[in-house]
């Protein structure tokens, strides 16, 4: 006898089914103000200094493009238009001063290498075969070793790297093929004036919508007063406020300074791309860019007493909280001081006016300091007083180098032609 089966559908594989079903049902249709809206979160999230300059450097390929592209100007430069391309993809740079000083170094170190290079091929020339060899291998070692040597000298490579790289570059090719080519002036007048339309194409396009290395280097020197202000404040509120909830890990932010310790460089390059820079805006020539950076090696000096304070305050030999309660208010009032000095400071960089923050520091501070080592003086213990007086010694320390920050402020003022401002004492 036989038994038909008649299979059971299972529950959860209709539920699934029905509810896959669902989602697509349910699954959103694409349409213009989706795509809109879509598209205007995206562009929200991209810096548009970094977008202009990538259409800047797109402009500039397509007007050096035209040389090949445009019969009349290819019949004239031919195929050394492909010099013209290769300097504005070399020199292009995101700063002004960055164009400016790669652009520059590239024309000095073409003209005097291919100068020198043609003088030199002419002479291999004239000189015979194994005299001509000799002339070449003479001057290629002369002038590779004496320019490289250049090269190390810290004030030449800190400015001129890249012009004495494409010297020696430009008279090693131009000797060289000097040899076995003929017309050799002609070859080098050709590819120097396509180097120059190269350039000029670079100069024309970096100055529309400019980014300044000098409003950058500007602009991040006073926010780093208002960074290690910020940390200040985190360190001390953390001290007096840390054993009101044990579980709770320290919540003081020092990622500020860390910024400001590893911003030498950036530093450095910013203010030598600035020099090449012209008169625009608020600054003018010959401006005292040094001065940013001799201000931006305290500020990382500031920065790294920041975080040994950091460590001291999170140290398991601090005394207690009680104890700490007995230095908390002059304690406040010095930090409240080192903040707003700071933020004053940035502001007169950002704003160009002076800051007499100095008289505020030597009028309000130093009757509070003596305050907080007659406090430590009442303490009982040897441990305590270890811990409040390196506490202390650490807010001395940061109190010096926040006078000598605005010492170095005052004298930039001075020296920039700084507005005079009003401070509110």
């Amino acid at each position: 006898m036989s038994s038909n089966v008649v299979p059971v559908p299972n529950e959860e594989n209709i539920t699934i089914i029905s509810q896959h079903d669902q989602n697509k049902l349910q699954k959103p249709k694409l349409s213009f103000i989706n795509i809109v809206s879509f598209l205007k979160e995206r562009l929200a999230k991209l810096d548009m200094k970094k977008v202009i300059h990538s259409v800047k450097v797109g402009i500039a390929l397509v007007l050096v493009s035209l040389l090949y592209l445009l019969d009349p100007l290819f019949q004239t430069v031919g195929q050394n238009a492909m010099w013209a391309i290769m300097t504005v993809v070399v020199v292009f740079e995101f700063f002004v001063g960055a164009t400016l000083s790669k652009g520059i170094n590239r024309a000095i170190g073409t003209v005097l290498g291919g100068g020198l290079g043609c003088l030199a091929a002419i002479l291999a020339d004239e000189s015979g075969e194994i005299g001509g060899a000799l002339v070449v291998g003479i001057s290629v070692i002369i002038i590779g070793v004496g320019a490289t040597y250049s090269r190390l000298i810290p004030s030449v490579k800190k400015r001129y790297d890249y012009g004495v790289m494409i010297f020696i570059l430009t008279f090693s090719l131009v000797v060289v093929s000097g040899v076995r080519a003929d017309k050799i002036m002609k070859l080098a007048g050709e590819r120097l004036s396509n180097i120059g339309i190269g350039f000029a194409v670079c100069i024309f396009t970096t100055f529309i919508y400019p980014i300044w290395a000098s409003d950058e280097l500007h602009s991040s020197t006073a926010s780093k007063f208002d960074k290690l202000a910020s940390s200040i404040q985190g360190c001390l509120e953390e001290y007096f406020e840390r054993d009101n909830d044990k579980g709770k890990k320290p919540s003081m932010n020092v990622s500020g300074c860390k910024s400001v310790m590893h911003s030498k460089s950036s530093d450095e390059s910013l203010a030598n791309f600035a020099k090449w820079e012209p008169w625009h805006g608020k600054f003018g020539f010959s401006y005292p860019w040094e001065k940013y950076l001799n201000i931006g090696e305290v500020l990382r000096e500031l920065a790294a007493m920041v975080l040994s304070f950091k460590g001291c305050i999170q140290s398991v030999r601090q005394p207690s909280q009680t104890e700490r309660d007995s230095i908390r208010e002059p304690c406040e009032k010095i930090g409240l001081s080192l903040v707003t000095i700071l933020m004053e400071l940035g502001d007169s960089i950002r704003d160009m006016k002076i800051c007499r923050a100095k008289i505020l520091i030597t009028q309000c501070m130093r009757q509070e300091l003596s305050l907080l080592v007659k406090s430590d003086n009442n303490n009982s213990t040897d441990e305590t007083t270890l811990g409040l007086a390196s506490f202390i010694f650490q807010i001395l320390e940061m109190v010096d180098k926040v006078e000598l920050l605005a010492t170095k402020v005052e004298e930039l003022g001075e020296i920039a032609h700084f507005h005079n401002k009003k401070l509110d004492v």
